[in-house]
């Protein structure tokens, strides 16, 4: 489980002015005490409750937290994940940062949590992209994996990924595949982006240990897997470019016999979870 750093909180805290909070320091008495539970408000799977705890705990060590569901956890609407207890000013000041790393992060894994539904049954595995926060990308990440999914690279430096502007820039597919041979480590493998079945070919003939079918057709998917399977077997078959989220798109995709889906959009575009800080 990724730990998050307690400067990440304070940069947090400090952005949203949690120490300056002019409406509760101005309407709640500096002795209120007060009693309060995280709800959820609709189904999914919880991602960042630890997060969201230990953002009361830092803003004041005075907060006290009872933990009662664990991240990875699938919720229903109204259900109780935490009870919070302690300075009423401390937990309202606290409350839209904690929320925000929740619902974020809830967000993302509930989302992936749909995609890996929509492909039950295939060879498929729903995985990440570099599509992230800035800042927040070991988060995110692992909340894909508390949804079922799995992660693609962490950063540049973890594999060898020659896209499009590589290709060009190296003076085509053979080219980039050989100079990548020649430098890389010989434990990273070499992925390349193909978008045509000659691109495929080439690819497989040059050597690469996994391709990446970018913006294809489901049909000239079908093609270049065939391909693939035929000419080199252990050659592993990802699947990306606007993949989207739709139930239907994934479970025709992954029925063509991919080994990988790369969905961007699990970390750029999944909704807020919907989750409330309701005081007793």
């Amino acid at each position: 489980m990724y730990k998050p750093s307690i400067e990440l909180i304070q940069r947090a805290l400090e952005e949203d002015g949690a120490a300056y909070d002019i409406t509760t320091l101005s309407t709640v008495p500096a002795q209120q005490q007060a009693i309060g539970r995280i709800i959820a408000r609709k189904t999914g799977v919880v991602a960042g409750l630890e997060l969201a705890v230990e953002t009361f705990r830092v803003f004041d060590e005075r907060s006290s937290v009872e933990v009662l569901v664990k991240d990875g956890a699938v919720v229903q609407p109204d259900d109780v994940l935490a009870r919070l207890s302690g300075p009423a000013r401390s937990l309202l000041s606290a409350e839209r940062v904690a929320l925000n790393f929740l619902g974020r992060l809830s967000g993302i894994a509930t989302l992936t949590a749909h995609c890996v539904r929509a492909i039950e049954g295939t060879r498929a595995r729903i995985i990440d992209t570099r599509k992230t926060t800035p800042g927040l990308r070991a988060l995110e990440k692992e909340a894909v994996r508390l949804g079922g999914g799995q992660n693609h690279r962490f950063g540049l430096h973890d594999g060898v990924l020659i896209k499009d502007n590589h290709i060009k820039a190296a003076g085509g597919i053979t080219a980039a595949i050989v100079a990548a041979r020649r430098t890389a480590p010989h434990l990273l493998k070499i992925e390349i982006e193909c978008e045509t079945i000659g691109e495929v070919q080439e690819a497989l003939a040059a050597g690469a240990d996994v391709v990446l079918l970018d913006n294809m057709s489901v049909e000239t998917m079908r093609s270049a897997i065939s391909l693939v399977r035929q000419q080199a077997p252990n050659v592993l078959i990802e699947a990306s470019g606007n993949m989207g989220t739709d139930a239907e798109r994934l479970a025709a995709v992954a029925a063509t016999g991919v080994d990988f889906i790369s969905i961007g959009a699990l970390t750029h575009s999944a909704p807020n979870f919907d989750i409330s800080l309701e005081f007793a």
